[in-house]
């Protein structure tokens, strides 16, 4: 989507351009036709010879503008081998990171191997984003969750991380707000032993023991290989994050971190699975080349390049051929 957006802006960009090279065209030569008396011969110098110069600026300006696409572009080859690098190398263990600015800055996109369990009812829903699935868009959400440490684990994280899981359809963020507004409603159920005053037999004994135990929920462990990100920088496009009214248009670590209720230097991964279960595809985790990806790629960059570059030859021919008409009528 951000590429398409950019690529439209570009298009439109061109083609004011092109509109504003005339009209500055038109107006340079009518200032410095009313500038320059016409009994003053143009072989001497003076404000007609900056008039034409003036002509070429365009010409100049747009060839600068294809000049630094070639420079982006190799800026964003050696951003793309640098992500590559550090996507090759073996996980870290996540208690050996630092959740401090400057180290995650300097290990972003480095894997990392965690153990914990999910905190299903602090997820956060980024979106909506687009997924095309056989030729279908659909839209979903990135589904950011808390991932807690377990008691008596020592290979379990030693502090809470947040673990963006991958994208899901909308109804999964829909039935999570449904659960969250249950949840915050009190319950008009009373207990059999309050609602009567008195104690049920069946409640005493054995039988209640072993109701209890059965309802002792297991805890599975679940381990997350994942990438080390930090926050998004969101274009002039997207929408402001609303936490009161549970919309997230980008990811914001910090905010995100409070709403869950974590400290605002919480670890940030997304997680990666090259190898989705079929049986259970949700949420899917963006693989390794999706990842390194940029909305920009070095080849936009070179398209970037032809276009400016067709667009200074074409105002520098159109300046050069306006100053020969003028020849021609004197």
């Amino acid at each position: 989507m951000a590429a398409s957006i950019s690529k439209t802006l570009t298009r439109n960009l061109l083609r004011r351009s092109v509109e504003t090279t005339q009209v500055l065209q038109l107006r340079f030569s009518s200032v410095a036709a009313s500038a320059v008396p016409e009994t003053q011969p143009s072989e001497k110098g003076g404000p007609s010879r900056w008039s034409k110069l003036l002509l070429f600026v365009p010409g100049v300006i747009t060839f600068g503008l294809g000049t630094w696409q070639i420079i982006r572009r190799q800026d964003k080859i050696e951003m793309l081998e640098y992500r590559q690098n550090r996507l090759r190398m073996d996980p870290l263990n996540c208690n050996e990171v630092s959740p401090s600015s400057e180290n995650v800055a300097s290990l972003e996109f480095c894997r990392v191997l965690c153990r914990g369990v999910y905190d299903e009812k602090k997820s956060i829903f980024i979106g909506p984003r687009s997924r095309s699935i056989s030729g279908v868009t659909e839209n979903g959400y990135y589904v950011i969750t808390p991932l807690m440490p377990l008691a008596n684990d020592p290979k379990s994280v030693q502090a809470p991380i947040l673990v963006n899981r991958g994208w899901v359809p909308r109804n999964w963020r829909d039935n999570s707000l449904e659960v969250a507004a249950a949840d915050d409603q009190p319950s008009s159920i009373v207990p059999p032993s309050q609602e009567s005053g008195k104690s049920s037999w069946w409640m005493f004994g054995p039988k209640k023991k072993k109701v209890e135990e059965d309802q002792v929920p297991t805890v599975k462990p679940t381990e997350v290989i994942g990438v080390v990100r930090g926050s998004e920088k969101p274009s002039i496009f997207v929408p402001a994050n609303d936490p009161s009214s549970f919309q997230w248009f980008y990811v914001d670590v910090s905010a995100i971190a409070r709403a869950c209720g974590l400290p605002e230097n919480t670890l940030y991964i997304e997680g990666i699975n090259d190898n989705v279960d079929p049986s259970n595809p949700y949420p899917i985790p963006k693989d390794t080349n999706t990842l390194v990806q940029s909305s920009v790629m070095p080849q936009d960059h070179l398209n970037y390049t032809f276009t400016w570059y067709s667009l200074s030859a074409a105002v520098t021919f159109m300046a050069y051929k306006r100053l020969q008409s003028k020849k021609s009528r004197r």
